[in-house]
């Protein structure tokens, strides 16, 4: 089993709006058409068995339909994590509502969202989520839409892990995207974070990647693509390409997500 913990789906409606004006932003090619359809076919091309999709709510007033569509479409092996608002005046309660709904977690992007990381009105969002058992995948490190201002740097992500130590952080791109040294030094080790794999065949090298790898622990590693901004499968290539163990290649591209979802093999 080889499961994507980083994928990007949109309604139909607003698929081809959308990717055109993020690849705009963040001059980036993009390898599906987004839709649910789309990218499950680039999945099966891929030879991805399943993946988790995140969602974000990049204005208060979407929680409500972002959730909607990613309960919509959490089905077979894909999974979805949704989101809320940081300044969104019911966003504690749609946390609850998005338990209900058998979502699986929540996506926050500090970037898109404008918050930073450990700014304290996030906290009772992190204390909810940690209540309720749901992990929050972050962006983190460096991002082309806030290209001069890292709203969630290693060292921020490390201070939110220890004033939540039962909340369970999800830190994309290894930790902090382009931020790798300083992911080694802050926040690699941390019993209640994972990194994900996303676009470090892009902007990593091998030897940082192993050697963050090994530091936090490949039992705490997921694979993920961020696709449709990278393929999954160049993605798994680069991730194959280390000299990891086949032990420490099976968890982080399946067994570690498995068990995070309480999935049965």
């Amino acid at each position: 089993m080889i499961f994507d913990a980083h994928i990007h789906i949109f309604p139909d409606r607003l698929a081809g709006k959308a990717l055109e004006n993020l690849s705009g932003i963040c001059h980036s090619p993009y390898f599906t058409d987004g839709t649910l359809s789309g990218t499950l076919d680039a999945l099966k091309d891929w030879e991805i068995d399943g993946g988790i999709c995140m969602h974000i709510a990049t204005k208060p007033k979407q929680q409500t339909s972002v959730n909607n569509f990613a309960a919509e479409i959490q089905k077979g092996n894909l999974f979805c994590f949704g989101s809320v608002h940081p300044d969104a005046p019911d966003a504690l309660e749609e946390l609850q509502r998005m338990k209900e709904l058998g979502l699986k977690g929540v996506k926050l992007h500090p970037d898109y969202q404008d918050f930073f990381v450990n700014d304290p009105k996030l906290f009772p969002i992190y204390d909810a989520a940690s209540s309720l058992e749901l992990p929050i995948t972050f962006h983190t490190g460096w991002d082309p839409y806030s290209p001069d201002v890292v709203h969630a740097p290693p060292e921020e992500m490390a201070k939110v892990a220890d004033e939540f130590p039962r909340l369970t952080i999800i830190a994309a791109h290894l930790g902090g995207l382009n931020r790798w040294d300083e992911t080694e030094q802050y926040l690699a080790g941390k019993e209640n974070v994972y990194f994900d794999t996303a676009m470090c065949s892009r902007y990593g090298t091998p030897e940082q990647t192993l050697r963050l790898i090994r530091k936090h622990g490949s039992s705490r590693v997921l694979f993920g693509s961020d696709c449709p901004w990278s393929k999954s499968s160049e993605e798994k290539n680069f991730l194959e390409s280390l000299p990891l163990t086949s032990g420490e290649l099976e968890a982080i591209l399946y067994q570690n997500a498995a068990e995070l979802l309480r999935l049965s093999r």
